[in-house]
């Protein structure tokens, strides 16, 4: 017998499972800061990069990482990293695999489980799940708002071979890397699932060693048959990008 009070139960109880139904998982971000004000020490001098201000661009702070979201590819702009040798030589973390959607965004501007099904396209992780610290911040990194359709044999290829070779430098510096992650998008580029997200033309990996000075980028184009080829120099990833990703990075004026 239904009773007015058994009703409200239910309803509560569906309201509850909606966010899991959908793909959703709060607990893995809840009460994590949304200003980069709140997670400076993932940037270069705490000095985020220079990306020019447009409508439904939202900063969010993870545990080991900070990512900027854009609400019109529905995917991240680019995901930063402060790495070295003690961050990559904790206890051997079990890798989560579960995906999620950031109920920090607005729905309107979030990806979902979804629209990845049947695209042709990985979800492709900007900040690896490789470089977490512990077994959070790795269930972190399988947030949506930290993946970009990728194309499948890139992204278990070239740019698996790219991140894995970017920990082996880490593990040798002598100081703190700082890597900037980024998509570049095409205006008329493609689009997948319901809520259209976009699919990025190239993706770059950006390393500044900070004890050394030295300074390199990975450019690749986001197809399968792409290869690991010869890092470009920061002013060339600058020239073809447009933004200064490392501001704080002191470059000869031009005369």
């Amino acid at each position: 017998m239904f009773t007015l009070s058994n009703c409200l139960r239910l309803l509560a109880s569906l309201t509850i499972a909606l966010p899991a139904l959908a793909g959703a998982d709060p607990s893995e971000v809840a009460g994590l800061p949304t200003s980069f004000a709140q997670c400076p020490g993932f940037f270069l001098g705490q000095k985020p990069p220079a990306v020019a201000s447009r409508p439904k661009l939202r900063e969010l702070c993870f545990e080991s990482f900070a990512v900027l979201h854009s609400g019109e590819t529905r995917t991240p702009v680019y995901a930063a990293q402060r790495l070295n040798r003690q961050s990559l030589s904790g206890r051997k973390r079990q890798r989560s695999d579960r995906f999620f959607t950031d109920a920090r965004l607005p729905l309107a501007e979030r990806a979902t489980l979804e629209d990845y099904k049947r695209s042709g396209y990985s979800r492709g992780h900007l900040a690896p799940s490789g470089d977490m610290a512990t077994e959070a911040a790795m269930a972190q990194s399988f947030s949506l708002a930290n993946m970009v359709p990728q194309s499948i044999r890139h992204n278990s290829g070239a740019w698996s071979k790219i991140e894995q070779d970017t920990r082996k430098y880490v593990q040798r510096a002598k100081g703190d890397v700082f890597v900037v992650t980024g998509a570049v998008f095409s205006a008329k580029g493609e689009r997948i699932g319901a809520s259209r997200v976009g699919v990025p033309t190239h993706l770059f990996k950006l390393v500044h060693d900070a004890h050394t000075g030295q300074t390199w980028a990975h450019w690749q184009a986001n197809q399968d048959d792409e290869r690991p080829g010869k890092p470009i120099s920061y002013e060339e990833l600058v020239r073809r990008t447009s933004i200064e990703w490392l501001p704080m990075i002191n470059r000869p004026s031009k005369a």
